[in-house]
């Protein structure tokens, strides 16, 4: 178990009531590095600066969790886990669609080949945000500190859970612009291709200006069946020989393809994790990753997603923004 005792914010009176609020003592970022009651720090500060006092927080002993993305240059990143391994204190990036029970269910059946080779994806964040979204912080909505717009800040979390289930990246090819926002830096659109080491393609399609918003999506195509995930829940589970496990509206179903026609057989919680009839409430996933945290505070063990992990998704996204920034392929070492 572990115990949120504190508070800091850079707004003191905005610090004073969140702390009010939950019983949390209120400090300054001094103090807080200085406690001796603080073991741990999580940090949803802008992500241009996550690095910089995450690296603050390591030297001052604390262990340290940060939000995605882990920071907005690769530099940056390198520091924070040199910082790690000089303090010997644990580091882990916020990434809590791989705590979602669809990204454990398609991650254990690639590992175990169910799939066959992987051969093509698709990852699509069709996302809508306002104006008044960017507008609701200086920092949004720009490449210092928010380190990019739909791709960066919002589709991050399925770029990560499509380099977890692909691998390595070997070339990347994108397009962007900035479409329907004003005065903003960064981009709202993105269309991009990606090419993996293991010889899988991906297209990926990011954006925040899809009015009124849908589900993102991540489709896994192997040589011997698919799966499809929306939103957090698995939509498609489809493997040769198997039945095909297919979630629809509060249940998971089974079809069995048989003689050319399909039977549908309703399939209870007890008979298959993961299903819709328990699947995560908002915030479910982080309080996940969060006790794979602790644990890790505890044991030593390494986190799920630690600071390479974290390192993984931003430089896949960086090239997706040197590609689509010079109008080339980029190929990674």
């Amino acid at each position: 178990m572990a115990v949120v005792v504190a508070c800091v914010d850079a707004d003191q009176n905005r610090a004073g009531e969140f702390a009010g609020k939950y019983s949390l003592e209120s400090l300054t970022w001094e103090a807080l590095l200085a406690s001796a009651d603080v073991d741990a720090v999580t940090f949803c500060t802008p992500s241009g600066i996550h690095a910089e006092q995450g690296i603050q927080a390591l030297r001052s002993g604390k262990h340290v969790i940060v939000e995605k993305p882990m920071d907005v240059d690769l530099a940056a990143c390198d520091a924070l886990i040199r910082a790690r391994d000089e303090t010997g204190l644990q580091l882990a990036v916020v990434s809590q669609h791989r705590f979602d029970p669809a990204s454990i269910i398609v991650r254990e059946k690639l590992d175990a080949g169910e799939f066959g080779n992987v051969i093509l994806a698709e990852a699509r964040i069709p996302w809508y945000r306002t104006q008044k979204y960017y507008d609701s912080g200086d920092w949004r909505g720009t490449w210092d500190l928010d380190g990019g717009g739909c791709v960066m800040n919002q589709g991050i979390h399925t770029v990560d859970l499509l380099r977890w289930f692909c691998g390595a990246p070997r070339r990347v090819h994108a397009r962007m612009g900035t479409a329907a926002h004003t005065g903003i830096e960064v981009e709202d659109c993105m269309v991009a291709t990606v090419e993996f080491r293991n010889g899988a393609i991906a297209t990926i399609l990011a954006s925040t200006s899809v009015y009124p918003g849908f589900p993102a999506s991540l489709m896994i195509t192997g040589t011997q069946g698919t799966a499809m995930i929306e939103g957090d829940a698995l939509k498609v589970l489809a493997i040769q020989g198997q039945e095909q496990w297919v979630s629809k509206a509060s249940n998971l179903h089974a079809l069995q393809v048989a003689g050319g026609g399909t039977r549908a057989a309703s399939a209870g919680r007890d008979e298959k994790p993961g299903s819709a009839d328990e699947a995560y409430a908002w915030g479910d996933a982080h309080r996940e990753q969060f006790r794979d945290f602790v644990e890790c505070c505890r044991t030593g063990r390494k986190p799920v997603v630690d600071g390479q992990e974290g390192r993984n998704s931003v430089e896949l996204v960086l090239a997706l923004y040197e590609s689509a920034r010079t109008g080339r392929e980029v190929v990674f070492e």
